[in-house]
Protein backbone atom coordinates (compact mmCIF):
# COMPACT_ATOMS: atom_id res chain seq x y z
CA UNK A 1 0.00 0.00 0.00
CA UNK A 2 1.38 3.33 -1.05
CA UNK A 3 1.22 6.25 0.91
CA UNK A 4 -1.51 8.90 0.48
CA UNK A 5 -0.07 12.57 1.66
CA UNK A 6 -4.01 13.57 0.37
CA UNK A 7 -5.45 11.94 3.31
CA UNK A 8 -7.05 14.08 6.15
CA UNK A 9 -5.82 13.62 9.39
CA UNK A 10 -7.28 14.65 12.24
CA UNK A 11 -5.03 15.10 16.09
CA UNK A 12 -6.85 14.94 19.04
CA UNK A 13 -4.76 15.62 22.09
CA UNK A 14 -1.54 18.12 21.51
CA UNK A 15 0.60 18.43 24.19
CA UNK A 16 3.85 17.47 25.47
CA UNK A 17 4.12 14.43 22.85
CA UNK A 18 0.94 14.84 20.68
CA UNK A 19 2.36 18.28 19.55
CA UNK A 20 5.55 17.48 18.32
CA UNK A 21 3.85 14.64 16.33
CA UNK A 22 0.90 16.46 14.86
CA UNK A 23 3.93 19.06 13.47
CA UNK A 24 5.67 16.31 12.09
CA UNK A 25 2.42 15.08 10.15
CA UNK A 26 1.75 18.96 8.96
CA UNK A 27 5.33 19.29 7.79
CA UNK A 28 5.22 15.50 5.86
CA UNK A 29 2.42 17.44 3.72
CA UNK A 30 -0.82 16.08 4.85
CA UNK A 31 -3.96 17.95 5.73
CA UNK A 32 -3.99 18.09 9.78
CA UNK A 33 -7.01 18.97 11.83
CA UNK A 34 -5.98 19.40 15.37
CA UNK A 35 -8.08 19.70 18.72
CA UNK A 36 -7.22 20.26 22.42
CA UNK A 37 -8.41 21.37 25.24
CA UNK A 38 -5.51 23.82 25.62
CA UNK A 39 -5.84 26.62 23.03
CA UNK A 40 -2.00 27.34 23.16
CA UNK A 41 -0.55 24.72 21.36
CA UNK A 42 -3.97 24.77 18.72
CA UNK A 43 -2.45 28.61 18.04
CA UNK A 44 1.15 26.97 16.93
CA UNK A 45 -0.66 24.19 15.21
CA UNK A 46 -2.54 27.24 13.06
CA UNK A 47 0.48 29.08 12.29
CA UNK A 48 1.97 25.91 10.82
CA UNK A 49 -0.77 25.09 8.60
CA UNK A 50 -3.16 22.93 10.80
CA UNK A 51 -6.66 23.55 11.01
CA UNK A 52 -8.34 24.11 14.24
CA UNK A 53 -11.33 22.06 15.34
CA UNK A 54 -13.98 23.46 17.69
CA UNK A 55 -14.21 20.12 19.49
CA UNK A 56 -13.20 16.55 19.14
CA UNK A 57 -16.46 15.40 17.26
CA UNK A 58 -15.79 18.13 14.35
CA UNK A 59 -11.62 17.10 13.88
CA UNK A 60 -12.99 13.30 13.61
CA UNK A 61 -15.98 13.94 11.08
CA UNK A 62 -12.95 15.54 9.16
CA UNK A 63 -10.49 12.64 9.55
CA UNK A 64 -9.43 9.54 7.08
CA UNK A 65 -7.77 8.83 9.34
CA UNK A 66 -8.01 10.00 13.46
CA UNK A 67 -5.10 9.82 15.96
CA UNK A 68 -5.45 10.57 19.77
CA UNK A 69 -2.60 10.90 21.93
CA UNK A 70 -3.90 11.36 25.60
CA UNK A 71 -2.90 11.08 28.80
CA UNK A 72 -4.95 7.85 30.64
CA UNK A 73 -7.41 5.70 29.58
CA UNK A 74 -10.12 7.12 31.24
CA UNK A 75 -9.55 10.18 29.20
CA UNK A 76 -10.01 8.02 25.93
CA UNK A 77 -13.01 6.95 27.08
CA UNK A 78 -14.84 10.53 27.60
CA UNK A 79 -13.19 11.92 24.49
CA UNK A 80 -14.95 8.87 22.36
CA UNK A 81 -17.62 7.38 24.31
CA UNK A 82 -19.19 10.02 26.45
CA UNK A 83 -18.38 12.94 24.05
CA UNK A 84 -19.79 10.74 21.50
CA UNK A 85 -16.55 11.30 19.15
CA UNK A 86 -16.39 7.81 17.96
CA UNK A 87 -19.56 7.73 16.39
CA UNK A 88 -18.78 10.63 14.48
CA UNK A 89 -16.01 8.52 12.77
CA UNK A 90 -17.03 8.28 8.86
CA UNK A 91 -16.87 4.91 6.75
CA UNK A 92 -13.93 3.78 5.83
CA UNK A 93 -11.87 5.75 7.96
CA UNK A 94 -9.09 4.64 10.50
CA UNK A 95 -9.11 5.57 14.02
CA UNK A 96 -5.42 5.22 15.50
CA UNK A 97 -4.81 5.57 19.53
CA UNK A 98 -1.74 6.58 20.31
CA UNK A 99 -2.52 6.52 24.40
CA UNK A 100 -0.58 4.25 26.45
CA UNK A 101 -3.91 2.02 27.27
CA UNK A 102 -5.83 -1.26 28.57
CA UNK A 103 -5.48 -4.36 25.72
CA UNK A 104 -9.16 -5.09 26.80
CA UNK A 105 -10.53 -1.15 26.29
CA UNK A 106 -9.38 -0.53 23.18
CA UNK A 107 -10.93 -3.96 22.03
CA UNK A 108 -13.78 -2.95 23.35
CA UNK A 109 -14.08 0.53 21.73
CA UNK A 110 -13.02 -0.89 18.24
CA UNK A 111 -16.68 -3.29 19.01
CA UNK A 112 -18.58 -0.51 19.53
CA UNK A 113 -16.52 1.26 16.19
CA UNK A 114 -19.30 2.39 13.27
CA UNK A 115 -19.42 -0.49 10.66
CA UNK A 116 -16.24 -0.27 8.29
CA UNK A 117 -14.16 2.05 10.39
CA UNK A 118 -11.14 0.38 11.50
CA UNK A 119 -9.20 0.33 14.59
CA UNK A 120 -5.08 0.09 15.64
CA UNK A 121 -3.62 0.56 18.71
CA UNK A 122 0.19 2.63 18.39
CA UNK A 123 1.33 3.43 21.69
CA UNK A 124 4.77 5.14 21.12
CA UNK A 125 8.38 5.31 22.88
CA UNK A 126 10.98 7.67 22.58
CA UNK A 127 10.13 10.54 24.94
CA UNK A 128 9.28 14.00 23.46
CA UNK A 129 12.83 14.56 21.73
CA UNK A 130 12.30 11.58 20.02
CA UNK A 131 8.80 13.09 18.85
CA UNK A 132 10.62 16.36 18.10
CA UNK A 133 13.00 14.55 15.59
CA UNK A 134 10.71 12.11 14.50
CA UNK A 135 12.69 8.62 15.87
CA UNK A 136 9.95 7.64 18.54
CA UNK A 137 9.24 3.55 18.12
CA UNK A 138 5.60 3.03 17.64
CA UNK A 139 3.95 -0.16 18.22
CA UNK A 140 0.99 -0.63 16.42
CA UNK A 141 -1.75 -3.38 17.18
CA UNK A 142 -4.60 -4.33 14.44
CA UNK A 143 -5.92 -6.45 11.65
CA UNK A 144 -2.75 -7.05 8.86
CA UNK A 145 -4.25 -4.76 6.78
CA UNK A 146 -4.85 -1.97 9.27
CA UNK A 147 -1.16 -2.33 10.59
CA UNK A 148 -0.55 -1.90 7.24
CA UNK A 149 -2.50 1.32 6.69
CA UNK A 150 -1.55 2.53 9.94
CA UNK A 151 2.75 2.41 9.10
CA UNK A 152 1.92 4.59 6.11
CA UNK A 153 1.04 7.40 8.52
CA UNK A 154 2.75 6.59 11.44
CA UNK A 155 6.33 6.39 9.54
CA UNK A 156 6.69 9.87 9.39
CA UNK A 157 6.81 9.65 13.27
CA UNK A 158 9.54 7.22 13.37
CA UNK A 159 9.99 3.30 13.34
CA UNK A 160 7.02 1.18 13.55
CA UNK A 161 6.80 -1.90 15.27
CA UNK A 162 3.96 -4.26 13.67
CA UNK A 163 3.13 -6.43 16.86
CA UNK A 164 -0.19 -8.31 15.74
CA UNK A 165 -3.73 -8.22 17.36
CA UNK A 166 -5.51 -5.09 18.24
CA UNK A 167 -4.29 -4.28 21.56
CA UNK A 168 -0.77 -6.18 21.14
CA UNK A 169 0.79 -2.79 20.89
CA UNK A 170 -0.28 -1.75 24.50
CA UNK A 171 0.96 -5.08 26.34
CA UNK A 172 4.41 -4.51 24.01
CA UNK A 173 4.73 -0.63 24.91
CA UNK A 174 4.02 -1.69 28.92
CA UNK A 175 6.94 -3.93 28.65
CA UNK A 176 9.37 -1.56 27.77
CA UNK A 177 7.74 0.67 30.23
CA UNK A 178 8.00 -2.01 33.07
CA UNK A 179 11.62 -2.01 32.16
CA UNK A 180 12.50 1.40 31.54
CA UNK A 181 10.67 2.04 35.66
CA UNK A 182 12.72 -0.47 36.78
CA UNK A 183 16.02 0.55 35.45
CA UNK A 184 14.93 4.34 36.49
CA UNK A 185 14.76 2.96 40.01
CA UNK A 186 18.04 1.58 40.45
CA UNK A 187 20.22 3.98 38.28
CA UNK A 188 20.28 6.38 41.63
CA UNK A 189 20.98 3.80 43.47
CA UNK A 190 23.96 2.80 42.09
CA UNK A 191 25.14 6.73 41.69
CA UNK A 192 24.68 6.42 45.70
CA UNK A 193 26.56 3.06 46.30
CA UNK A 194 29.55 4.05 44.45
CA UNK A 195 29.89 7.84 45.44
CA UNK A 196 29.71 6.62 49.29
CA UNK A 197 31.96 4.82 48.42
CA UNK A 198 34.76 7.61 47.31
CA UNK A 199 34.29 7.50 43.60
CA UNK A 200 33.47 10.99 41.73
CA UNK A 201 30.17 10.61 39.93
CA UNK A 202 31.65 11.67 36.45
CA UNK A 203 34.14 8.44 36.56
CA UNK A 204 30.66 6.38 37.37
CA UNK A 205 29.04 7.85 34.67
CA UNK A 206 31.61 7.93 32.48
CA UNK A 207 32.40 3.80 33.03
CA UNK A 208 28.29 2.63 32.93
CA UNK A 209 27.94 4.00 29.42
CA UNK A 210 31.07 1.50 28.91
CA UNK A 211 29.64 -1.39 30.26
CA UNK A 212 27.09 -3.61 30.76
CA UNK A 213 25.20 -1.01 33.03
CA UNK A 214 24.48 1.08 30.19
CA UNK A 215 21.29 1.48 29.23
CA UNK A 216 18.44 4.17 27.30
CA UNK A 217 18.06 5.21 31.21
CA UNK A 218 21.09 5.79 31.65
CA UNK A 219 21.96 7.72 28.55
CA UNK A 220 18.70 9.96 28.41
CA UNK A 221 17.47 10.01 31.87
CA UNK A 222 20.14 10.87 33.98
CA UNK A 223 21.35 14.01 32.24
CA UNK A 224 18.20 15.07 34.29
CA UNK A 225 19.24 13.67 37.41
CA UNK A 226 22.60 15.65 37.08
CA UNK A 227 20.93 19.11 35.72
CA UNK A 228 18.37 18.85 38.82
CA UNK A 229 15.00 18.86 37.29
CA UNK A 230 14.20 15.82 37.09
CA UNK A 231 12.78 15.66 33.68
CA UNK A 232 9.23 17.09 34.51
CA UNK A 233 7.81 16.10 30.98
CA UNK A 234 6.97 12.96 32.26
CA UNK A 235 5.26 12.81 35.66
CA UNK A 236 5.29 10.44 38.21
CA UNK A 237 1.25 10.05 37.36
CA UNK A 238 1.68 9.04 34.89
CA UNK A 239 4.44 6.45 35.63
CA UNK A 240 2.09 5.15 38.26
CA UNK A 241 -0.69 4.89 35.84
CA UNK A 242 1.64 2.88 33.42
CA UNK A 243 2.99 0.39 36.80
CA UNK A 244 -1.24 0.25 37.73
CA UNK A 245 -1.94 -1.02 33.63
CA UNK A 246 1.24 -3.50 33.89
CA UNK A 247 0.11 -4.70 37.46
CA UNK A 248 -2.90 -5.89 35.83
CA UNK A 249 -1.23 -7.42 33.19
CA UNK A 250 1.23 -9.28 35.43
CA UNK A 251 -2.39 -11.13 37.21
CA UNK A 252 -2.27 -13.54 34.55
CA UNK A 253 0.87 -14.88 35.63
CA UNK A 254 1.21 -17.51 38.12
CA UNK A 255 3.98 -15.90 40.13
CA UNK A 256 5.09 -12.41 41.23
CA UNK A 257 7.17 -9.87 39.43
CA UNK A 258 9.59 -8.82 42.72
CA UNK A 259 11.66 -6.58 40.38
CA UNK A 260 8.35 -4.67 38.87
CA UNK A 261 6.76 -4.86 42.32
CA UNK A 262 9.66 -2.78 44.20
CA UNK A 263 9.63 -0.04 41.13
CA UNK A 264 6.07 0.21 41.94
CA UNK A 265 6.99 0.92 45.44
CA UNK A 266 9.58 3.39 44.97
CA UNK A 267 7.99 5.43 42.42
CA UNK A 268 4.79 5.36 45.12
CA UNK A 269 7.18 6.43 47.51
CA UNK A 270 8.32 9.68 45.43
CA UNK A 271 4.77 10.60 44.45
CA UNK A 272 3.82 10.77 48.25
CA UNK A 273 6.84 13.09 48.89
CA UNK A 274 6.97 14.95 46.28
CA UNK A 275 3.94 15.27 44.54
CA UNK A 276 2.57 13.17 41.62
CA UNK A 277 2.62 15.92 38.84
CA UNK A 278 6.67 15.72 40.11
CA UNK A 279 8.92 14.54 37.31
CA UNK A 280 9.39 11.11 36.98
CA UNK A 281 13.18 10.94 38.05
CA UNK A 282 12.61 12.10 41.30
CA UNK A 283 13.11 8.43 42.25
CA UNK A 284 16.59 9.35 42.34
CA UNK A 285 16.03 13.01 44.14
CA UNK A 286 14.37 10.77 47.13
CA UNK A 287 17.68 8.42 47.40
CA UNK A 288 19.83 12.31 47.35
CA UNK A 289 17.16 13.12 50.10
CA UNK A 290 17.74 10.27 52.15
CA UNK A 291 21.17 10.15 51.74
CA UNK A 292 22.61 13.44 51.91
CA UNK A 293 24.26 12.63 48.61
CA UNK A 294 24.22 15.24 45.67
CA UNK A 295 23.83 13.79 42.38
CA UNK A 296 24.75 17.04 40.21
CA UNK A 297 27.31 16.87 37.58
CA UNK A 298 28.49 19.69 35.53
CA UNK A 299 27.88 20.06 31.98
CA UNK A 300 25.67 20.82 29.29
CA UNK A 301 22.74 19.02 29.98
CA UNK A 302 20.19 19.44 27.38
CA UNK A 303 16.81 18.96 28.50
CA UNK A 304 15.35 16.22 26.34
CA UNK A 305 12.78 18.69 25.26
CA UNK A 306 14.69 20.90 23.54
CA UNK A 307 17.10 18.24 21.59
Amino acid sequence: MTDSLDQNIGFIGVGNMGFPMALRLIKAGYTVTVFDLNPEPLEQLSKAGANVASNAKEAARSSDVLLTSLPRPDHVETVMITQETLPCLSDGSLWIDLTTNRKEFIQELAEKAPKNVSVADSPVTGAVDGARNGKLTLFVGGEPTVRIRSTQVLKHLGRVIECGELGSGNVVKLVTNQLWFIAAAALGEGFALGMANGVDLAVLYDAIQDSVGDSFVARHDAPSIFAGHYDPSFTLDLCLKDLGLINELSSLLPSHLPMTEAAHEVFSRAAARYGNEAGELHVAKQIEDDTGISFRLEGEWVPPWEK
